[in-house]
């Protein structure tokens, strides 16, 4: 996605050859028009799979998960990361370790919003190396649903998620994949990977 890759390149900050800080399109600060074109790939990558519904985590990919959603007209869910007093029984719950944050936290979905009749996309902002990816798809086993696929927004593919997920036959699209982040340059990968 050309829009993308331009994003990345003047509004990214590479902080280091593993972390790129894109808080100014993606991740705190949403650029719309960024945020319906990335719905329009996914939705059109994913089209013709039978999706039934969204599955993302709070809050980095409710953005890209919403905007796919409305153009496939399906319900987007997102674990939560934090309890709520709402959010109390029958939940489906996974540990997620962030090594930005350097912490576990549980993820939790209500069982009245995913069942064994879905069909899922799980959608998220980055894929490093794949824990936030794992934990969703947990929730989606626990569930009994059939997982589709995963759409990526930007796949640091020097790092093992991608690989660990499309090594278990799980279809990964993303939208950007990132070769290097060596010497405060961003390197793209050549050509977009996927896997069905």
């Amino acid at each position: 996605m050309n829009l993308l890759n331009q994003k990345i390149v003047t509004e990214g900050k590479v902080l280091s050859d593993s972390v790129l800080k894109v808080d100014g399109f993606l991740n705190h600060q949403v650029d719309p028009q960024l945020m319906q074109e990335i719905g329009e790939e996914f939705a059109s990558r994913f089209a013709g799979e039978g999706v039934t519904k969204i599955v993302t985590l709070e809050s980095s990919g409710i953005a890209p998960s919403v905007m796919t959603g409305l153009m496939m007209g399906i319900p987007v869910v997102f674990a939560r990361k934090r309890k709520s007093l709402t959010l109390t029984d029958r939940l489906y719950t996974a540990g997620v370790y962030s090594y930005t944050k350097n912490e576990t936290n549980d993820i939790s979905i209500s069982s009245d919003y995913l069942s064994s009749d879905d069909v899922v996309l799980v959608i998220d902002d980055f894929l490093a190396n794949g824990q936030a990816a794992d934990g969703l798809i947990s929730l989606v086993e626990q569930a009994g649903a059939s997982l589709a696929g995963i759409g990526i927004v930007i796949e640091k593919g020097f790092q093992d998620g991608g690989t660990m997920l499309r090594n278990r036959g799980i279809r990964v699209e993303s939208l950007a994949i990132i070769d290097s982040l060596a010497g405060g340059n961003v390197t793209f990968h050549a050509k977009e990977a996927s896997a069905k």
